[in-house]
């Protein structure tokens, strides 16, 4: 797999009685395919899936590869909080249809890295499928180093990395040290111009639920090499994924999507609602983004 362009990492939609909510989720795939996304990452931390059931995630995943045409790229999230459970994910998503899974560290567990190696391995030995790995240190306590990257540096089925953690040097030391080896997929939104800069491909991006074409405005100009247009575009959207990286993550993404006319309900609890000082703080955030 390629991987190219912007991919949501879609939000999950849930209705007013706390179940899935699969026509919003229609409308907002409708939109975001409209928008020019290249495919669809359901089942991350955007999409809550550490607060949904194994038959939730499955059918979420179901739904959403149901929905996909055959030109849009497709990786599922199968994170859990042990290896046996991330296998157990893992085989439901291929048996649906998904070749790629996006992994990062079980959370919780914070594994030294050969027990993440290990965990990697122990993964690719019981489905065939290709992993991104997913740094991503702020929600799983431990980082995805260069030592298991170093690991799995002949092994295709590791086809890259999304890059969460913020810090723009792992972008340097990834091709500074593997070249064009591992596909590199930004997700520190704030940093996406600097992360192309650097050699990412693509972006695995939250807020595109909520602002799609910006993104996908945003990465075409890029590849179509004007870094200064981009840089003026990076600087329209920075508000808003600068505040998004402050915190309530999922609530304002979630919000931006009622902003941009395709609500998706609520977090599921503990995420609470924003309250109305946080909502006015991020729709002045957005506002120059979506109008």
């Amino acid at each position: 797999m390629k991987l190219r362009g912007v991919m949501p990492a879609l939000v999950t939609p849930f209705g007013d009685d706390g179940k899935i909510d699969f026509k919003q989720y229609e409308k907002l795939l409708n939109k975001l395919r409209n928008d020019g996304v290249k495919g669809w990452v359901p089942c991350g931390s955007t999409g809550e899936y550490n607060a949904m059931t194994s038959d939730e995630r499955a059918s979420v995943l179901k739904f959403v590869a149901d929905f996909a045409n055959k030109d849009e790229l497709l990786i599922a999230g199968t994170n859990a909080g042990s290896t046996w459970e991330v296998i157990e994910h893992t085989r439901r998503a291929r048996d649906l249809g998904y070749d790629t899974v996006l992994l990062s560290a079980p959370f919780y567990a914070t594994p030294a890295p050969n027990e993440l190696i290990g965990h990697y391995r122990s993964v690719l030995d019981a489905v065939d499928v290709d992993i991104v790995v997913y740094n991503y240190p702020p929600k799983v306590g431990v980082e995805v180093g260069l030592d298991v990257l170093d690991a799995f540096v002949d092994e295709p089925r590791i086809l890259g990395i999304k890059e969460s953690g913020g810090n723009l040097l792992r972008a340097i030391d990834i091709r500074s040290r593997y070249g064009s080896r591992y596909q590199v997929t930004n997700g520190s939104d704030d940093q996406t111009l600097d992360f192309y800069l650097w050699g990412a491909t693509s972006w695995i991006c939250g807020p595109a639920n909520c602002m799609a074409k910006a993104c996908v405005d945003l990465v075409n100009t890029i590849e179509g090499g004007d870094w200064l247009g981009a840089r003026d575009m990076m600087q329209v959207i920075y508000g808003a994924m600068s505040s998004l990286e402050t915190g309530k993550f999922v609530q304002k993404v979630k919000y931006g999507c009622e902003l941009a006319g395709t609500p998706v309900g609520l977090g599921r609890k503990p995420l609470l609602a924003l309250t109305d000082e946080e909502k006015s703080a991020f729709r002045k955030a957005i506002e120059p983004v979506i109008g």
